[in-house]
């Protein structure tokens, strides 16, 4: 597959000098710092955190890739997977002339950011079953279509996405592609990481806030090639990740076995809660989840999200979302969270 990347790139980003920061001339470890105006007494709090963090993560890299099978310079690391969006926005997309194309109902940030950016957006909803429709995708698309987000497993519907349809896209859509897998850990359908080298064009979005439980942390995943992450590289705030959170999680994903066993409680108890779902006369739809969450139909779903919060049980309403009428997103909680929603959930609905 040919593929320029530059050519997608706005004309003032390719020509952009980035910000050079202390760290960036200086990486070295020890020494005497006075280069970057840091306090050198110290911090106000019981730990240090007067030194700037590394801009780049090298060491949480290094490890993440172990974890994912890549190359550390195909990683770029966000303040969530929201920075990530915003980003390729800014390098790619000109405002009022360039365009998106977004598969409702899917991910709001990407509207959302689209809309920050005055980046034309153009939509092509997903079938009824929640399923790319590659062709019109493709008809959407013009010389001004820059970036193709694909939400898989797709946030609210909960499904994945056909991998041939993806692999379709990607070889055919003009501009890059954007993968996002939130929840790929809750999925059997292996991740687009693999792909990264056979397609140039391709960005894959992951996080450590669903699976990992990391969620104020803040800290999402992009992976691509090393061209594509050297631009993200180039217009990221000096020091988008603190600190603190890079030794947090470089701590806390040394222990696989922790996350493994939270994935597989999670699993076992979406099981469980669909189970006991389907044996409701009042749930119409229980649509297929490859997430930590279900995507469930109901009558009346707007009045019964609103008994929900009276007894205290807080569900996502998505009744007014594109095919995903009358429809409520449960997250998968513990097994005292799952019964109490259910014994609420019959309270309200009988």
């Amino acid at each position: 597959m040919s593929f320029d990347l530059n050519s997608l790139l706005r004309a003032h980003i390719l020509r952009l000098q980035p910000y050079t920061s202390a760290r960036d001339e200086y990486t070295g470890k020890e020494g005497i710092f006075l280069d970057a105006n840091e306090n050198p007494f110290g911090s106000i709090t019981l730990a240090d955190y007067n030194r700037y963090p590394d801009p780049y993560q090298s060491a949480l890299k290094e490890e993440i890739a172990k974890i994912k099978g890549v190359r550390p310079t195909q990683i770029f690391l966000g303040n969530g997977s929201d920075e990530a969006i915003d980003l390729l926005y800014r390098a790619f997309c000109n405002p009022g002339k360039d365009n998106v194309i977004l598969l409702p109902p899917t991910y709001g940030m990407y509207e959302v950011s689209a809309n920050i950016n005055d980046v034309e957006i153009r939509k092509v909803s997903l079938t009824t079953d929640f399923q790319l429709q590659p062709d019109k995708i493709l008809a959407a698309a013009d010389d001004h279509s820059k970036i193709l987000f694909i939400c898989s497993p797709n946030n609210p519907s909960a499904n994945k996405m056909k991998r041939e349809d993806i692999l379709f896209l990607l070889e055919k859509f003009p501009g890059l592609v954007v993968v996002d897998e939130a929840y790929i850990d809750f999925s059997d359908e292996p991740s687009f990481t693999t792909e990264l080298d056979r397609f140039p064009n391709l960005l894959v979005m992951q996080t450590f806030s669903k699976a990992w439980g990391l969620a104020s942390l803040r800290l999402g995943m992009a992976f691509g090639s090393e061209e594509l992450i050297r631009i993200l590289n180039k217009i990221k705030p000096p020091y988008n990740i603190s600190g603190l959170t890079q030794e947090t999680v470089l701590a806390a994903i040394q222990d696989k076995v922790k996350v493994d066993r939270m994935i597989k409680e999670i699993l076992s108890e979406r099981g469980l809660l669909q189970n006991q779902l389907e044996k409701l006369p009042f749930v119409q739809k229980i649509h297929p989840s490859h997430a930590n969450f279900l995507l469930v139909q109901v009558p009346e779903a707007n009045k019964v999200y609103d008994d929900l919060i009276k007894e205290k049980i807080i569900v996502r309403n998505r009744a007014k979302v594109l095919l995903c009428e009358d429809c409520l997103r449960i997250t998968v909680g513990t097994r005292a969270e799952n019964e109490a929603f259910l014994e609420a959930f019959q309270k309200v609905c009988s």
